[in-house]
């Protein structure tokens, strides 16, 4: 019983991942991208420290309560950045004011909390603590309104009906996203700049190992035993997977590092826009990864890169540029424009300013782009590798394929 032949596109897809899992700087480089990324979402929590511990001087009962209570306030608003523990508060009884003046002058509490007729003062040593200040004055004010309200025969929610303010954020009444926009922004950046270096990194190494190929007299000996279609399918689609597999695996520690951070990200709306990101990754990244193995095979040397990759290089750098200042209809335009869309879509997603068939349309397109750049990209490969007599330019790299 005979068994098939491996087809050829799937050797030399096998020797692609192969190369590249092996190959010293790739592997350091993505174990340098996760601990960069691991750091930056440790880093709040490295520079929050310990939890901020203060001590008020307080005069009579009362006082002694009230910081009670505002320890009870802060236990229930954990700082969101930094320690995960709240802020401690403790409450030094002392004689009477002159007690209490001496205590903080001398360091030992941080404030004294005392009351001069009706009304209560806050004694500090220079400038309060905002978080002091604010948490002791809203307890202060909370405890006051308590005492008058049983005062005057009412209870506290009756004594302060009409008297609150209700947000009503209308975006997020309408589905939009409620992540601050600085956040949406820098996710968005991050995002943006994985697709701009992956494809320019893994652009420029299908490119050398062409022209390399190409230079070594070895794709004549390979175009003598395999097609060529197959030797760029296999080298497309090696990098492709080693290129989808780096950012896979940065985007699944982002997404579980996260989940052990106080900081306050909408997760669901973050996973559904890094899905359709890894969608438009691949297939985007299928297209350039054609039209760089025609960078490297219009090229003689390895000096005749730079000219020959420079379109994609200039096209992805517009990309990303405009692509993320982009605002309004242009940012809507180029949402469905490809390989912008790469950039732009996830991050319409992220603010949560999209309808659900966008998206689909939008990868819809650049599937089509994919599949343009890719027939394209395999006749010009056929005819510009073999070509051996000086560096081409892609209009001439045109003509041959009329020829």
């Amino acid at each position: 019983m005979s068994t098939s032949p491996t087809p050829a596109w799937q050797l030399v897809t096998r020797r692609e991942i192969s190369t590249r899992l092996t190959d010293r700087n790739f592997v350091i480089g993505t174990g340098l991208t996760l601990v960069l990324l691991i750091g930056a979402m440790l880093l709040p929590a490295l520079m929050g420290g310990d939890a901020a511990h203060y001590r008020v001087a307080v005069t009579e009962a009362a006082g002694q309560r009230i910081v009670q209570q505002t320890e009870g306030a802060f236990e229930a608003t954990p700082n969101p950045l930094g320690s995960n523990e709240p802020p401690t508060i403790e409450a030094n009884r002392v004689p009477d004011r002159a007690a209490a003046e001496a205590t903080v002058r001398s360091g030992d509490a941080d404030a004294a909390l005392v009351l001069s007729g009706r009304e209560w003062q806050l004694l500090t040593d220079g400038a309060p603590e905002p978080e002091l200040a604010t948490a002791l004055t809203q307890t202060v004010q909370q405890a006051m309104l308590a005492r008058n309200a049983a005062a005057a025969g009412v209870t506290l929610a009756e004594l302060s009906s009409g008297t609150q303010v209700a947000g009503v954020d209308l975006a997020a009444a309408a589905g939009a996203s409620t992540r601050d926009p600085i956040v949406t922004f820098f996710l968005g950046f991050v995002l943006a700049m994985l697709f701009y270096m992956a494809a320019l990194m893994f652009g420029q190494q299908i490119s050398t190992s062409v022209v390399e190929e190409k230079q070594s007299r070895l794709v004549e000996v390979l175009a003598a035993m395999i097609p060529l279609r197959h030797l760029l399918a296999g080298k497309v689609l090696g990098n492709t997977l080693i290129a989808f597999g780096q950012i896979l695996l940065i985007s699944v520690v982002a997404i579980v590092g996260l989940r052990f951070t106080t900081l306050s990200i909408d997760l669901t709306g973050l996973t559904t826009a890094l899905l359709w990101y890894v969608a438009f990754f691949v297939v985007g990244f299928l297209a350039l990864a054609s039209l760089y193995a025609v960078a490297g095979a219009l090229a003689s040397r390895n000096e005749d890169l730079a000219a020959t990759t420079m379109p994609m290089t200039i096209a992805l750098v517009i990309v990303l540029i405009v692509g993320l200042q982009a605002t309004g209809t242009l940012q809507q335009v180029l949402s469905f424009l490809p390989i912008a869309s790469t950039v732009v879509m996830p991050l319409r997603i992220l603010d949560g300013d999209y309808a659900l068939w966008e998206p689909i349309v939008a990868l819809l397109l650049v599937l089509t782009f994919c599949a343009v750049a890719v027939w394209l990209g395999a006749r010009l490969y056929e005819r510009a590798v073999m070509h051996t007599t000086g560096t081409l330019t892609w209009r001439q790299a045109l003509r041959l394929t009329e020829e």
